[in-house]
């Protein structure tokens, strides 16, 4: 079975079971402040999760891109990859444990679907601790389907429990599906969660049934859920009996794109097959980010700075294995060709992701080349200290200020009989990536994940303002992206040049006068074709189900909009733009806040 194949199956198995099928999202999160990606299918899922009703109601499937960039370190292996996709299922107050464990079941191993054979699969459920009792529940339901009780096993909270998404919230036990690669077991304590490769985990069903409180209890909840996810690459990999994800379809005609340009054969050698792995699981991870519906571009911090270091590390592996000059581009077409189907927007983005990939491999040659000018600059220092060592605030300047990989600082540092100080460099990464995530939690705090009194306004005041500007400026105006905190909101838009202070001094007049009109905000769910006819903007087509929310400002304005709104306008506060700038060509960025007495 190939992987589009399985896509349809997941989706066509679910929506026999009443389930409705939803649009993925993008791989730059709006529900989930914590993470820098969407790093599993629940993320755009969160507020529905927290208990808002969801537009096309309470039993949900989909098919979702994902990023984890926590294992890098361990791309290269039989199983780990940066990007991913995620089938999943959701029960949103709906069914719960013995429904969600049965379809998983009948999903794997009915010869209609899957098929696996049941004497491969071993489960996982939840041992409990002093906070939560064993998942005994979930155990028995396994065992009433015919897996037997040695391939049950009850693993600790690290293993085997979700959430929740902050410090409180919903969360709960969860119960994983593996499947028996066929390998021995590489020792008597050998089980699922092993990472010998005996066991491949395909599939990870969370019952959400516990809220923890802020004293950190967990109370029982009224309202369950069930969150579950199956990945795609590893799935295929057991249905076509693969030893690895890089031996199924998704990668065989890429692998075999770099074997000709490093005149390598991947499989001939370990150190090889590793480059070959890593190079083709980062141009596919740098091809869904360049590509994506809000596509970003290499840069020094947040997810920027992560495509930057994929990127380098993709050409830094061509290089070991033989490659000379720009090649990552030329790898494109092998990662569109898998993918246009299911998602087309790589196609149209195609030129973009060619232009940054190119532009990238540039700004690296001269990138080595000063990386290596500096590290000679500080060489007669380093000889005249007492030890052969490196420390490691000095080769982390190299890396983040000259993106010299640390890698290639040991390789110039052994031919002068020296050795970094790793552990130092790693301190000094740590400390950056904590900066990174800080500052993308202030970036990403706002949208659904926070659900504040003033979010909740700032929210609704950009609905207004986008209203405000089209009758200011005219109908070319489109939103292009907002970023809400408590503090402000952010509201990108097209426009081709400079609003004026006047212009703006009266889009501001228009909107408080709305507020001060208290009108009421209503909401009103149809499909986005009923929603247009009826005058509602939308321009984020790609990213709507077939029901939508349509929120109304009393006669002033109506948008598409997954919330939060206000119920009234009168609670909103006093609206003030505080800086209007460019934001990229042809796209203007207001800046603005609400004060409240």
């Amino acid at each position: 079975m190939k992987a589009h194949e399985l896509r349809k199956k997941y989706i066509d198995f679910f929506v026999s079971k009443n389930h409705t099928q939803i649009s993925g999202q993008s791989l730059i999160p709006e529900n989930d402040p914590t993470v820098l990606f969407t790093t599993a299918g629940m993320h755009p899922l969160v507020p529905y999760l927290l208990g808002e009703p969801h537009p096309s109601g309470t039993r949900l499937t989909d098919y979702q891109k994902c990023i984890r960039t926590g294992d890098i370190e361990a791309v290269g292996d039989d199983s780990h990859l940066t990007f991913f996709e995620m089938l999943g299922n959701w029960s949103l107050g709906d069914y719960f444990k013995e429904e969600a464990i049965r379809m998983s079941y009948e999903f794997l191993t009915s010869p209609q679907w899957l098929g696996f054979d049941v004497d491969r699969l071993s489960v996982t459920v939840f041992a409990g601790d002093a906070e939560v009792p064993r998942d005994n529940e979930s155990a028995e339901l396994w065992k009433s389907l015919g897996i037997p009780e040695d391939r049950i096993f009850f693993l600790p909270r690290k293993d085997n429990w979700w959430g929740p998404a902050g410090e409180t919230g919903p969360c709960g036990p969860d119960s994983e599906m593996f499947i028996d690669t066929g390998k021995p077991v590489c020792s008597p304590d050998c089980g699922p969660g092993c990472h010998c490769g005996k066991y491949f985990e395909i599939w990870n069903d969370v019952f959400m049934q516990y809220n923890k409180q802020a004293d950190g209890s967990f109370l029982e909840m009224e309202r369950t859920c069930v969150d579950t996810g199956m990945g795609i690459e590893r799935t295929i990999a057991m249905l076509q009996n693969k030893g690895s994800v890089y031996e199924t379809e998704l990668f065989t005609d890429l692998i075999g794109a770099i074997e000709k340009l490093s005149g390598t054969t991947y499989g001939s050698d370990d150190g090889v097959d590793t480059s070959i792995r890593i190079i083709a699981d980062h141009i596919r991870t740098s091809v869904f980010l360049l590509g994506d519906e809000k596509s970003i571009t290499p840069s020094n911090l947040g997810q920027g700075y992560i495509l930057r270091r994929l990127i380098r590390r993709a050409i830094r592996h061509g290089r070991k294995i033989g490659i000379e000059g720009t090649f990552l581009a030329s790898l494109v077409s092998y990662v569109l060709e898998v993918y246009q189907e299911a998602y087309p927007i790589l196609l149209t983005n195609a030129e973009t992701i060619d232009k940054e990939l190119t532009q990238e491999e540039d700004r690296f040659s001269t990138t080595l080349q000063k990386g290596e000018h500096e590290f000679q600059k500080i060489l007669p220092n380093l000889l005249k200290g007492k030890n052969r060592i490196i420390p490691g605030r000095i080769a982390f300047k190299l890396y983040d200020t000259y993106g010299f990989p640390i890698e290639l600082t040991e390789e110039l540092a052994a031919e002068h009989d020296f050795t970094v100080d790793k552990s130092g460099f790693d301190k000094a990464f740590a400390k950056h990536q904590e900066a990174s995530r800080a500052g993308a939690e202030k970036n990403f705090k706002g949208g659904l994940a926070d659900h504040s009194d003033m979010t909740t306004s700032l929210h609704t005041a950009t609905h207004m303002l986008h209203k405000a500007l089209r009758n200011m400026l005219g109908d070319h105006v489109q939103q292009k992206g907002s970023n809400i905190t408590a503090e402000r909101l952010r509201f990108d838009f097209i426009h081709p040049e400079k609003v004026t202070r006047e212009q703006l001094d009266e889009i501001e007049k228009v909107i408080n006068e709305q507020i001060e009109k208290d009108l009421p905000v209503t909401m009103e769910i149809m499909t986005l074709e009923e929603a247009k006819a009826a005058g509602a903007l939308a321009f984020f087509d790609s990213k709507y189900g077939e029901q939508v929310k349509v929120y109304t400002i009393g006669d002033f304005s109506k948008e598409v909009c997954g919330g939060p709104h206000v119920e009234k306008t009168g609670t909103m506060g006093r609206f003030k733009i505080k800086k209007e700038q460019s934001s990229s060509a042809g796209v203007r960025r207001i800046k603005a806040v609400l004060i409240k007495d």
